[in-house]
């Protein structure tokens, strides 16, 4: 994965980092509108109305983020309707902002109203498009796995859409591994549009991932945007072993995503003590152990306030050691389990074997 540094405003570095094997940059922060709208059970993740939005997103695009990451579902499509108008109001160059949404979620009460069906795909992108007040969606997502639509179906309707003009990339979310490299195959087979990423729950706190999917996407080339990686406000620094409920908050009212929280309290005993040390927030931590890890992408960011988001860009600044790295490496590793550990066992001659090789091409992971 390419990474270049590109100076902006105050002391911040946003880099921006090719998506997957396409020719796309995107910023490593993404701003994530799920707060928006309030609608539909969405309040306990927040009610960010226009004028707030106008006012966040300003911020966001100031600090040099380009990617917005939205969904139909998100308030029944009020986060896409604020999203559009705020890119209105702002009066954004569309060719400097990349306008990310995602479809399959139920969007009504009738039965094909929901899925990743030809039918639910091309109407979830006409209506998102109408909200959105755009005239094409820079990358058009599933949202979740259809158990009941063929993946052919749902390949050549994402097809279509982008030999139409109204989609440039698609990618997925929430997918497993398995999924997604048998959608690939699909694609290779027929000569349909790839899937250029995958959107799913990464944090120091639940690096479930890591087992089949990240593996995955190094081997197929597939760009990484991570949700949800404070672990749905557990990683904000409000909370601790003493303090394991705090009024208002997002994780008060809604426990999700599940956390394993003996390793999590663990992780967050360290991320206190090292974010004192370095005079950092404990948010500003956990995001910026995300940008460390070389698979990620892009980490969307989803607040409420200026203030928030302030905080949470700060984590642009950060540089953690070597010793840093292993130590919040160590205290939140996942347990070992098969076939990892015995793939790791077999491979370990090997693996060896490459790393006193000579490379044949070299190659270059960092451009100044």
């Amino acid at each position: 994965m390419f990474k270049v540094a590109i100076p902006i405003y105050s002391e911040l570095s946003m880099r921006y980092n090719k998506l997957g094997s396409t020719g796309l940059f995107v910023s490593e922060l993404c701003f994530g509108t799920m707060t928006f709208g309030g609608s539909g059970g969405f309040s306990s993740v927040g009610t960010v109305q226009q004028a707030e939005a106008d006012a966040l997103l300003t911020y966001a695009l100031e600090a040099g983020i380009n990617l917005i990451d939205t969904a139909d579902t998100y308030s029944g499509g009020d986060s896409e309707r604020i999203t559009g108008q705020a890119l209105k109001n702002l009066g954004t160059k569309r060719d400097e902002v990349i306008v990310a949404t995602k479809v399959f979620g139920n969007m009504g009460s009738k039965p094909n109203q929901q899925g990743s069906s030809r039918s639910h795909i091309l109407d979830g992108a006409k209506a998102s498009l109408e909200r959105l007040q755009l005239d094409y969606i820079d990358l058009y997502q599933l949202h979740g796995f259809d158990p009941a639509t063929p993946i052919e179906e749902t390949l050549k309707a994402l097809n279509d859409l982008v030999r139409q003009g109204l989609v440039r990339y698609i990618g997925v979310s929430n997918w497993a591994a398995w999924q997604i490299a048998k959608a690939l195959g699909i694609s290779n087979l027929h000569n349909l549009a790839k899937f250029a990423s995958l959107q799913a729950y990464y944090s120091i706190a639940g690096r479930d991932l890591e087992r089949e999917i990240v593996p995955m996407l190094s081997s197929e080339d597939l760009g990484l945007l991570v949700w949800s990686p404070l672990a749905g406000g557990l990683l904000s620094g409000k909370y601790n072993r003493e303090q394991q409920e705090h009024e208002g908050s997002r994780r008060t009212a809604l426990q999700f995503p599940p956390v394993e929280m003996e390793r999590a309290y663990n992780i967050i005993d360290v991320l206190k003590e090292m974010a004192q040390h370095k005079q950092v927030s404990v948010a500003q931590l956990a995001i910026a152990w995300l940008l460390h890890q070389p698979r990620v992408t892009s980490v969307i960011l989803g607040t409420k306030r200026i203030e928030q988001l302030t905080d949470n860009l700060g984590a642009l600044n950060i540089l953690l050691s070597e010793e840093e790295l292993q130590s919040l490496n160590q205290v939140s590793q996942l347990p070992a389990e098969y076939p990892g550990w015995m793939l790791d066992f077999w491979s370990q001659a090997r693996v060896q074997q490459l790393k006193n090789s000579r490379p044949v091409v070299p190659v270059k992971r960092e451009t100044p």
